[in-house]
């Protein structure tokens, strides 16, 4: 960001914004070591991964919260087998002091069993004994590579019973976001919104990280969201490093409305934490 002196709206809502983000990450190998760059105690989402499973997003949401980080792990439908399955990972995930959790549908072709829609599985977990506080559904700002807006809509308005906040697909444009949040509102989703922003990435990295797990996570996930062409354009824009400067700034302004009410930002890292979290901090010691 330019050294210039920010208004003191903006400034207020970077901070707000950056102060305690939290941090997806994707639970291969270098997790362990993405780990060690957080903050102590931060708020981490483990996604599940296609190549992996959920058991791997079990298994690294027991090790995380057992080292003291605040974990949310993604429990995606199409992944679930079925009802006995859906109450063993609850029931590991409770032992493990989890109380948040994020349901998606999953990036699977074929349910694993009976869980085809994040829906079908948020009604599943109303029948048992096991609880969580905070539940969070997926919101599309710039829409669905193949799910049609009024597709979206009957969606959300059916999850959203079961949830307490909205976690956005990755979105590269602070306009397309806050326009998103207001026609919700507008529709009478009155849901907390974590906007999902990009971390900083190397797009090599980020290669790399696509070769090790095969079809490439990382890239599949990028293909859900018609922003790909935004993700392509900033990349090639910024010579193959990303970083989410403009559109932190472009969201500040927001960040305290409660209209829009946004309790914070979720930042996919692609487990690339040090470059991440550098960023961080030069930009909270830029604008505090």
């Amino acid at each position: 960001m330019s050294s210039e002196i920010h208004s003191s709206a903006t400034a207020d809502g970077v901070i707000e914004l950056l102060e305690e983000p939290r941090y997806e990450l994707m639970p291969f190998d270098s997790m362990d070591e993405q780990l060690e760059h957080l903050p102590d105690g931060a708020e981490v989402a483990i996604t599940t991964s296609p190549t992996l499973g959920i058991e791997a997003t079990v298994d690294w949401s027991e090790r995380a919260a057992d080292r003291g980080y605040e974990i949310v792990p993604h429990i995606a439908a199409r992944y679930v087998r079925g009802e006995d399955h859906l109450e063993e990972i609850a029931g590991r995930l409770v032992d493990a002091g989890v109380t948040d959790i994020f349901v998606p549908g999953g990036d699977r072709d074929e349910p694993a069993g009976e869980y085809a829609s994040a829906y079908e599985l948020l009604a599943a977990l109303e029948e048992l004994e096991y609880a969580f506080a905070d539940v969070g559904i997926t919101g599309y700002p710039e829409g669905h590579a193949f799910l049609d807006e009024q597709t979206l809509s009957d969606s959300m308005a059916r999850k959203e019973p079961f949830a307490t906040y909205v976690v956005t697909q990755l979105c590269y444009d602070p306009d397309a976001i806050v326009e998103w949040i207001g026609t919700i509102r507008n529709r009478g989703v009155e849901l907390p919104v974590e906007v999902g922003i990009p971390g900083v990435m190397n797009y090599q990295r980020l290669l790399g990280i696509s070769k090790k797990v095969g079809v490439g996570d990382s890239v599949r996930f990028l293909q859900k969201t018609s922003g790909i062409l935004g993700f392509v354009r900033q990349l090639v824009g910024s010579r193959g490093k990303y970083a989410p400067d403009e559109l932190v700034e472009g969201l500040a302004p927001y960040a305290t409305d409660p209209h829009y009410d946004v309790r914070g930002v979720h930042i996919y890292a692609f487990n690339q934490v040090p470059d991440l979290e550098s960023w961080r901090a030069e930009t909270l010691a830029q604008y505090r």
